[in-house]
């Protein structure tokens, strides 16, 4: 149940981004300024703070320090995955040539 209010949110937050969209080109390039500025960073910053918080967690643990080492390797494992989606997102916006227009660009009047 938590989950699908957490998407209600969502769709909240950004229906207007996508409801000015005039167009599918127009969408795509929402949705592209939405991933590059918004959840790519905040990905990396989840996946830093874990594996700071893992970090912290080994040196502060006398003798057992293997939860701290699991922190850490899951906290690199997250920064390499969301690396892999930047990576990947990168290809196919270059491979279908997909431009780097400013969505606000869409929104002045003429």
């Amino acid at each position: 149940m938590k989950i699908h209010k957490h998407i209600l949110g969502l769709v909240i937050v950004f229906a207007p981004i996508f409801t000015y969209a005039q167009g599918l080109e127009d969408l795509i390039l929402s949705s592209k300024d939405i991933i590059d500025t918004l959840l790519i960073p905040l990905g990396y910053a989840v996946c830093l703070l874990y594996f700071s918080w893992g970090i912290v967690k080994y040196i502060r643990s006398i003798g057992d320090k293997e939860e701290g080492k699991a922190i850490m390797t899951w906290g690199v494992v997250g920064l390499f995955v969301v690396t892999s989606i930047w990576g990947i997102i990168t290809v196919i916006r270059n491979e279908f040539q997909i431009g780097d227009k400013p969505v606000l660009d869409t929104f002045k009047y003429k």
